[in-house]
């Protein structure tokens, strides 16, 4: 459904209005819209995972990955009285005597823009996070996943007042009228390119931006490890969903010493996931469209292939593929790739490897294997990620407890739990005085009081 764009500011300017009431101030509001949206989930669960299949023939283990944001939702109801006390802090002596506290308050109006690789989860636990905090908002689940932005705008309309919770849908047109309104937050989940759209239309309102981008997620795997364990857990994290995950390992830095035998493991693994022709497996997903599916297979060195490579333009498919021999310089190693094609390069130093990374930009995700706690610590404190896994992939993304969010050209900001409460919160201080007592050095003439107000601010 596409949006009429002429009634855009018309709907911002309505839920400016409706947030100027100050209902969704109140916690008990606030309470019952997330029950409201957990009811949602759970009475549509069906129509969600068949609308996500549709646009990516997810299996339908994969597709409950959508479902995530009711774990989200659970833990904002549960927390949500915690989250909102303003919290009491120390004063300093020369607020003495006073009170003071950190007041979390709503933003106002926000925008929350979608993806289409996990389009349902991606929006709605934003959404999640936007409620919690108190706001109205304006969320347009992404066009290219046509399917799930149609239940979602369905969904959303038949569950809330659109002056409170709206949905839109529309190609690049609409998001470029809603990028053109005032906002007080915009999230946005995508890639780099587009990200930087999105925060240089936000600078001309000085709006401020959570950007959950992405990048060249590392995984160096060191020599050593549980070869077999690795092995596995390497091919989950990368070819769940066809690779379409903003933290999937990337590409492969392997040390040279055990190189040969982790491939070995990570083909057993593949065709113990996939079987003998993945095509066939109802366990692989494909690739969301065919400008995606082109833009992958322009990637396809024939010459390197040593694992799969096979691929169908009608079904969008692409096999689980590995590609040896590769260089820093490659086609497939100067962005990221978002598909079933996993890139081996090797190192034989780890200073070296470390080296390597670093000259790149900073990537969401990095993930090392080693048993050797004094490399996982040198890896911890020698590089720059938005988050880091030992010995597995994918995981962090689950917690919601852990914020989640880029760093450098993967991102800013972060959500997930608390993270997400904060990032659409402003924390207001404030600084209560009693007039019972009035230090006298403040005030002029200053002359004799210089060193007793040094005094003072020292402490």
């Amino acid at each position: 459904m596409m949006a009429d764009t002429h009634n855009i500011p018309q709907l911002v300017q309505q839920q400016r209005q409706f947030f100027a009431t100050g209902q969704t101030r109140d916690l008990g509001f606030r309470r019952q819209q997330l029950q409201r949206l957990k009811q949602m989930m759970i009475e549509n669960r069906r129509s969600i995972l068949d609308a996500v299949k549709a646009d990516l023939r997810r299996p339908e283990l994969e597709a409950n990955f959508e479902m995530a944001s009711l774990t989200e939702v659970n833990y904002a109801i549960k927390q949500l009285k915690s989250w909102a006390k303003p919290k009491k802090v120390p004063v300093s002596l020369a607020q003495f005597p006073a009170s003071a506290q950190v007041y979390p308050e709503p933003l106002g109006v926000v925008l929350i823009l979608g993806p289409w690789n996990y389009p349902f989860q991606l929006i709605i636990t934003p959404l999640v996070g936007a409620i919690a905090a108190g706001n109205c908002a304006i969320i347009k689940p992404s066009e290219v996943a046509v399917e799930t932005a149609k239940v979602i705008t369905h969904l959303i309309q038949n569950t809330f007042d659109p002056a409170y919770i709206a949905a839109v849908t529309g190609e690049v047109e609409t998001a470029q009228i809603l990028l053109g309104q005032k906002f007080d937050h915009i999230f946005f989940t995508g890639g780099t390119k587009v990200g930087q759209i999105v925060m240089e239309a936000a600078a001309k309102h000085l709006t401020p931006v959570t950007l959950e981008l992405g990048g060249k997620s590392p995984c160096i795997v060191d020599h050593e490890v549980d070869i077999k364990l690795a092995a596995k857990r390497i091919v989950w994290g990368k070819f769940i969903n066809a690779g379409q995950t903003c933290v999937a390992p990337d590409y492969l830095l392997v040390h040279q010493s055990i190189k040969s035998e982790l491939l070995t493991e990570i083909q057993k693994n593949l065709q113990e996931f996939y079987g003998d022709n993945p095509q066939n497996s109802l366990d692989f997903a494909r690739i969301i469209n065919l400008k995606q599916w082109q833009r992958l297979t322009q990637l396809l060195d024939k010459e390197k292939i040593i694992i799969g490579g096979e691929t169908n333009s009608e079904e969008k498919y692409i096999a689980p593929t590995v590609i040896d021999r590769v260089s820093w310089e490659d086609p497939v190693m100067q962005d990221e790739i978002f598909g079933p094609i996993l890139p081996v390069l090797e190192y034989q130093n780890l200073d070296a490897a470390i080296a390597q990374i670093n000259t790149r930009p900073k990537p969401l995700a990095l993930y090392f294997f080693s048993t050797n706690s004094a490399k996982q610590q040198q890896i911890l404190q020698r590089t720059s990620s938005g988050g880091i896994v030992f010995n597995d992939t994918v995981l962090q993304f689950c917690s919601k407890y852990l914020p989640f969010g880029g760093v450098g050209n993967s991102g800013i900001g972060s959500y997930h739990g608390k993270a997400s409460f904060d990032t659409f919160s402003h924390h207001k201080s404030v600084l209560k005085r009693s007039f019972w007592f009035n230090f006298p050095f403040r005030y002029p003439p200053y002359l004799k009081k210089l060193k007793l107000m040094n005094f003072i601010l020292s402490r």
